[in-house]
């Protein structure tokens, strides 16, 4: 799914009319994609009944092509117009003609027939305003949202949201949402995801997301020149390594992964099993020796080098006990757990004079990797970082607030800068790689806001890197996964705050699943 501003997607439509594919054209699939969506949602609910509010613009019409497709479909399907011209528009011509029902907002002084209406429908279309919108709202505007809101909240069983685009009022750019916006309970965005709506306070009032096909040729200059995606559960399928069932173990590939503390037991194990549980061959865990007990009994699938240390932190001297293992690694991760020990650094530092194979940092390991001068030209070529903004802060000299407000750009300056794909934690997870791709995770959830859910992240991503997938692939794909296996926490706790990162790690089975069909 593209991941669009709003002026790139009016080049895209204009670049597509040009080609051939009228605005006419792409109104009517954008129309006929919305009405199998919600139709298909009828069919699941036993809805019939649905209402449009249907603006001037573009969305407007959208909308009521959609109603009219359901209105011949069996639905109950009536138009609320606003500020439309609607004596010569084919359009509510159309949907008059289908069965359908028009009424005029101009005509509805007291909003009687609007409550009457949103009483009785199963469904709302939300087409009132698309995705130019400036705000603050024109009055007028922003009193009948009011109004719709007002009388939603007095109903004991208000109709399912569905925003035709972007729900009404949202700066599709920016994020930022008018106070009138009515939170939808799934929009349906028209051929790419416009920036906006995977941005704080606009999410919270987005919902589910989904994205309609309006016949966009795929080889389209300025489709094709947009950098910046969200995956999707397609994408991600599409991408992850096969496994023919004539394969063995080193079909899969090794995950070496050094490790661990005194300190920080735990996130050794959690990130050994993530690479498992996606689907790596072979595990090799390199950790403190003294750890060794304490895990080797909960993880009886790996393999283990016990490391020297000093008082439970990895010491320099286990850089040659992990370099000597290195040949049979197809990728290693070094990181989680680690400590910011001088011993610790010095191992880190020795490391990197070795011959490494395909390369995940994390956690401590970035820490202490900005300790060491020139590190970056130091790793493997594409190497995968994985900060949260407290890290990568250390990493680029930059505040926490410099980077949380503007996460896309410092992402894809310091993966030219640095030359490695660099995944910046945090809602909407930014993956960018050197060559100027974005990826943009569709997610934002506090299940995820715990300690050791990063160590599954780096686990989940080396796993994928060991089975030979593409370092860029690999992290968004782990990301993805990742960011679902928190929700699916979620959903089994029932509450973000109980969610723990071994949740996480339980449910990336579930997630995998899915993805296998």
């Amino acid at each position: 799914m593209k991941l669009v501003t709003v002026s790139e997607m009016k080049v895209i439509e204009s670049q597509a009319d040009a080609s051939g594919l009228t605005y006419e054209q792409m109104m009517e699939n954008a129309g006929r994609g919305l009405a199998d969506i919600v139709h298909a949602l009828g069919e699941d609910n036993g809805w019939e009944e649905v209402l449009g509010l249907v603006g001037p613009g573009n969305n407007g019409g959208d909308t009521l092509v959609a109603l009219a497709r359901l209105a011949r479909a069996g639905w109950r399907a009536r138009a609320y117009c606003v500020k439309r011209k609607t004596k010569k528009d084919e359009l509510v011509q159309r949907l008059l003609g289908s069965g359908g029902e028009i009424i005029l907002a101009e005509e509805d002084d007291e909003s009687d027939s609007l409550a009457a209406f949103l009483e009785t429908s199963d469904l709302l279309l939300d087409g009132l305003l698309g995705t130019g919108i400036q705000l603050p709202l024109k009055p007028e505007i922003a009193n009948l949202l009011f109004s719709v809101q007002s009388i939603l909240a007095s109903l004991d069983e208000p109709p399912f949201i569905v925003a035709v685009d972007c729900p009404s009022g949202v700066d599709c750019d920016t994020g930022e949402v008018a106070d009138e916006t009515l939170p939808a309970d799934l929009t349906v965005t028209m051929a790419c995801v416009k920036q906006g709506l995977l941005r704080f306070p606009a999410f919270d009032l987005v919902g589910e997301l989904d994205v309609v096909d309006i016949g966009l040729p795929p080889d389209l200059p300025a489709l094709a020149d947009i950098p910046r995606f969200a995956p999707d559960v397609e994408w991600v399928t599409d991408h992850l390594p096969p496994r023919p069932d004539d394969a063995h173990k080193g079909t899969f590939g090794t995950a070496l992964i050094a490790a661990g503390s005194i300190a920080y037991t735990g996130a050794a194990y959690l990130s050994a099993k993530a690479a498992y549980r996606v689907g790596a061959g072979l595990v090799t865990l390199a950790v403190p020796a003294p750890l060794h007990a304490a895990l080797a009994g909960h993880l009886p699938e790996a393999t283990w080098i016990p490391l020297p240390h000093e008082n439970g932190f990895i010491a320099r001297a286990g850089a040659i006990a992990v370099a000597q293992n290195l040949g049979r690694a197809t990728a290693l991760l070094v990181g989680c757990g680690f400590g910011l020990e001088e011993t610790t650094k010095d191992f880190l530092a020795k490391l990197l004079e070795a011959k490494l194979p395909t390369f995940v940092a994390d956690a401590d390991a970035l820490k202490l990797l900005a300790q060491i001068p020139d590190w970056h030209a130091k790793l493997p070529a594409l190497s995968v970082l994985t900060p949260h903004p407290g890290e990568m802060s250390v990493l680029t000299g930059l505040s926490k607030e410099d980077i949380q407000n503007n996460r896309e750009f410092v992402a894809e300056k310091y993966a030219k800068e640095w030359g490695h794909i660099v995944v910046l934690k945090g809602a909407f997870t930014v993956i960018a790689v050197p060559d100027g791709r974005i990826a943009v995770l569709p997610f934002a959830s506090a299940a995820l806001a715990r300690a050791g859910t990063g160590d599954v992240l780096a686990g989940i991503i080396v796993g994928l890197r060991a089975q030979g997938m593409d370092a860029f692939e690999a992290a968004v794909a782990g990301a993805w996964i990742h960011a679902q296996a928190g929700l699916a926490a979620l959903s089994e706790a029932g509450s973000a705050a109980s969610v723990l990162a071994g949740d996480v790690l339980d449910c990336i089975n579930d997630v995998m699943v899915e993805l296998s069909g």
